[in-house]
């Protein structure tokens, strides 16, 4: 208990700054909760699931807003030994989890191509079927600032597109339902201070693929990028943070062309009219 009580009050205190303040701030910057929402908050047994977890504890305590939480852990495939060690970890951070059983990892063992991004897509509609089925209107995510930068990058080198990983998104598939990314600001150098810090052990990635040394493009792709802003960041700090705000500062006059919806534009369809425009001045 004495443990579990410093945990807690260093996300609020020691870390307050790099975790604790950026959890509310992205919180509130977009938006995330309303008065009424019920939110399942998703562990996936890693280090950064489980931070957002005691991060949402404290705000349901400090919070104004009235919101219901409520916690699910899918099992994929787990092997014993990784599903006990979420539910170890679990009663250690006094978090009360609902774990339920898919086959995912059974479904994609055999795919060859980008098995981890079907598994992924998989995982996301099982969770929105399982937080729907619990009365939830939105679930959590534990995405933080690398992984958004990293896909910023990814998606200009390897996909030949500028397009980011959203804050919060609603749902597709699942109408009514939206998907939130409170550790959006957050990290992960400082989630990981916040785990080693506590002697905290939490799954890094518990598929059997992985364990049997089948990567996926994607992962390596992933780390790539992951290494190349590590190198960066030597000669440039602020690249990181440069990054992230280009999704934020994009000036669409700029841009040859580009697609919002089911509308595309090229900057060629206007191009002779504003030039008329120009001319009448």
């Amino acid at each position: 208990m004495e443990k579990l009580e410093e945990i807690e009050k260093d996300i609020i205190k020691l870390y307050r700054k790099d975790i604790w303040s950026k959890f509310v701030k992205a919180i509130c910057d977009y938006d995330m909760i309303k008065d009424g929402d019920k939110i399942a908050v998703c562990m996936s047994g890693g280090k950064d699931s489980f931070l957002m977890a005691k991060c949402f504890q404290e705000l349901k305590k400090h919070n104004k807003k009235d919101f219901e939480l409520t916690f699910i852990s899918m099992d994929p495939g787990y092997s014993e030994k990784n599903r006990q060690q979420i539910i170890e970890n679990a009663k250690l951070l006094n978090i009360d989890i609902e774990m339920f059983e898919t086959t995912i990892f059974k479904s994609v063992e055999n795919i060859k191509d980008n098995p981890c991004y079907l598994c992924a897509r998989m995982r996301r509609g099982y969770l929105y079927e399982k937080a729907k089925e619990l009365g939830c209107n939105k679930i959590a995510l534990g995405h933080h600032f690398n992984d958004v930068i990293e896909t910023i990058l990814m998606g200009i080198l390897y996909g030949a597109q500028f397009q980011t990983m959203m804050p919060k998104v609603n749902s597709t598939s699942h109408p009514g339902m939206e998907l939130i990314r409170p550790m959006y600001l957050i990290r992960e150098k400082d989630i990981i201070k916040w785990r080693d810090k506590h002697g905290l052990v939490f799954l890094q990635c518990a598929c059997r693929m992985t364990e049997e040394k089948i990567k996926d493009e994607n992962d390596s792709k992933r780390k790539e990028i992951k290494e190349l802003i590590y190198k960066l960041k030597e000669n440039y700090d602020n690249i990181d943070v440069n990054i992230f705000n280009s999704a934020q500062n994009v000036n669409l006059s700029t841009l040859i062309s580009y697609e919002k919806g089911d509308m595309k534009y090229n900057f060629l369809d206007d191009y002779d009219e504003r030039r008329e425009n120009l001319l009448k001045k």
